[in-house]
């Protein structure tokens, strides 16, 4: 089913928030591009197909700078100020809002969740550090959130592999993906595999949520 399409007017300009309804939903799941591309990335798209059969409404939100079809992201207050601005209308339909994203979108939600009162942050290929530079750690942004978060990060992943986050991270590798959780075409595990690896991580995680009373 094509998603609803809504546009956002924003301090920072227009944004755009993909509606991928489910027939019953229990609580929203907002998820926010990277810097490098859009809402057509490999894993936001498969979680948006997959998870409106479990009772998740999933918003693909599309920052100013994309609508406006500029190929650099703005500074991290901008991006932050825009989902600020456009997060009531992920609240419009009276349900917790999950704040996710995927790499840049995964530090947005981050920084941002507890102020709007997310019931809890999913980050997808988190930006640990710049590939190369481990002492430049975002570890603070990830840990400070306050809130129950979900790491799923590829195990090739240069911007951070799964060992390299703090004790106590909950987090699910995908084995053989990198940052954009593709796998090479001679790796083990299939392209479709790993796709399916996140989307039942973060089912199985959305139902242990379930039996906790979200915000």
């Amino acid at each position: 089913m094509a998603p609803v399409i809504d546009i956002v007017p924003t301090p920072a300009g227009d944004a755009r928030i993909h509606w991928h309804k489910a027939p019953r939903p229990r609580h929203v799941l907002a998820l926010g591009h990277g810097a490098g591309g859009g809402v057509e990335a490999r894993d936001l798209q498969a979680l948006a197909a997959a998870l409106p059969a479990h009772h998740v409404t999933v918003a693909l939100v599309e920052q100013p700078w994309r609508v406006a079809g500029r190929k650099v992201a703005p500074a991290p207050k901008t991006l932050d100020t825009a989902w600020t601005a456009l997060w009531p209308a992920l609240a419009a339909p009276g349900l917790p809002v999950i704040a996710g994203g995927r790499s840049a979108g995964a530090r947005v939600a981050c920084r941002t969740s507890a102020e709007l009162g997310a019931a809890a942050v999913l980050a997808l290929s988190f930006p640990l550090h710049p590939p190369g530079k481990p002492e430049k750690s975002r570890a603070d942004e990830l840990t400070g959130t306050g809130l129950p978060t979900l790491v799923v990060q590829g195990a090739k992943d240069p911007f951070g592999r799964p060992g390299e986050f703090p004790a106590g991270t909950a987090l699910v590798p995908v084995p053989d993906a990198d940052h954009g959780f593709a796998v090479p075409k001679k790796a083990v595990t299939g392209q479709k595999e790993a796709l399916e690896v996140i989307t039942r991580a973060v089912v199985g995680w959305l139902d242990e949520l379930r039996k906790e009373p979200l915000r």
